[in-house]
């Protein structure tokens, strides 16, 4: 589909109004229960970088913020932190409500049993066959391999609380 093409689908508006311009899609949060398997996962497995954590002890919850970026790219002196963190894409805001970890028969709602509802966040990877492969040797679990069903350019992983997290790579996948 072109460009032009998708200016026709109903709804959309092909020129975004002008007081709009500078909005940035900044981040989506994801509520867990254990926030140290959560951390474990999206800092060793996937990469991110804890670039903020709030702490909210009178109501019993914590705020994690990771993103895809360079540890040094962070800068250092909290207000100019906050102010970077609100500016740029792809946050990931990962909530935990203290204690959570300690029920064994809680878990939060992953949006794919009925009712559904969210569905997954995406990680773009350069080699999506080498990161496959080094989740298998880390042991997490699929939802989807590349070699499931029809579409052979996707996968999708779960996180510690059964998140779907698909993988993507960029560049067209080289023919095996």
């Amino acid at each position: 589909m072109t460009l032009t093409t998708l200016d026709t689908v109903p709804g959309v508006t092909a020129q975004p109004d002008a007081a709009t311009q500078g909005f940035v899609f900044n981040h989506t949060m994801l509520r867990v229960k254990d926030i140290t398997r959560s951390l474990d996962f999206y800092t060793r497995v996937l990469g991110f970088s804890l670039v903020e954590k709030r702490d909210f002890p009178d109501a019993q919850f914590s705020l994690y913020f990771l993103a895809l970026v360079k540890r040094d790219s962070i800068p250092q002196d909290d207000t100019e932190r906050n102010r970077w963190m609100k500016s740029i894409p792809g946050v990931l805001e990962l909530t935990h409500n203290h204690g959570s970890e300690n029920d064994a028969s809680f878990a939060y709602h992953n949006g794919n049993s009925d009712p559904r509802g969210f569905g997954h966040i995406c990680v773009s990877v350069p080699d999506i066959h080498a990161a496959c492969e080094r989740f298998e040797q880390l042991g997490v679990t699929f939802q989807k391999r590349l070699s499931d069903g029809r579409m052979k350019s996707l996968a999708f992983i779960k996180d510690p609380d059964d998140y779907w997290v698909e993988i993507i790579q960029p560049t067209p996948l080289a023919s095996e």
